[in-house]
């Protein structure tokens, strides 16, 4: 159980990884191609966010290997914060794909996408801070929230690929976009699973 009103470093270092998710997402959503040569800056940026993540888990490690007694139970901390970074690291890799196929448009369905990526961010960021403050009950609705971007980003998909099918006669195109609809798609299972750990954790302590 959570005792005392003090923040706690664990919950506080689970919070940056949580808005660094959430600023690599809004990164996403603002994101403007002009040409071919943005794509190779983009993903070097988006890797960037990720090695910031990956240090701050870093550090959350070391601290847990340090720590006799934590608020929650180690495994579920660790847990939270490997699944915020499978989120991260499906947004990187989705950019790394878009340099290697050369992709410069944005077309509706990926606009889609990251808005539901961007949104379910949103919802693990203010899930966490209410986990800072201890407030683990309030959690459940941003966990509920971000199950349903998760079911909306299925049916996208479903459409994305019905539309591509119908509209492209390129193969490679199909193929690319197709890669890059599913990749997004996997980046909100990823966020799904973050919901169903933040549950586990209102189960097993609230």
């Amino acid at each position: 159980m959570l005792f005392g009103s003090k923040k706690d470093v664990f919950f506080e270092k689970l919070l940056l990884v949580a808005r660094n998710v959430e600023k690599s997402a809004k990164y996403l959503v603002d994101l403007k191609i002009d040409n071919i040569s943005d794509l190779k800056e983009i993903a070097t940026e988006m890797k960037s966010y990720e090695s910031e993540g990956d240090t701050y888990i870093h550090e959350l490690i070391v601290d847990l290997n340090k720590t006799f007694i934590t608020p929650i139970e180690r495994e579920d901390i660790l847990q939270l914060a490997m699944k915020m970074d499978d989120v991260l690291d499906g947004m990187e890799q989705c950019m790394a794909y878009y340099e290697m196929f050369s992709i410069t448009e944005h077309d509706e369905y990926i606009q889609k996408f990251v808005s539901y990526i961007y949104s379910s961010t949103l919802e693990i960021t203010k899930a966490l801070e209410l986990l800072s403050n201890k407030k683990l009950l309030e959690m459940r609705k941003h966990a509920i929230e971000i199950k349903d971007l998760e079911s909306k980003c299925d049916e996208l998909l479903r459409v994305s690929i019905k539309h591509l099918f119908a509209k492209q006669k390129d193969p490679i195109i199909i193929m690319q976009y197709k890669e890059i609809y599913e990749m997004l798609e996997k980046v909100t299972d990823s966020c799904q699973d973050v919901a169903n750990t933040i549950e586990t954790i209102i189960m097993r302590n609230a």
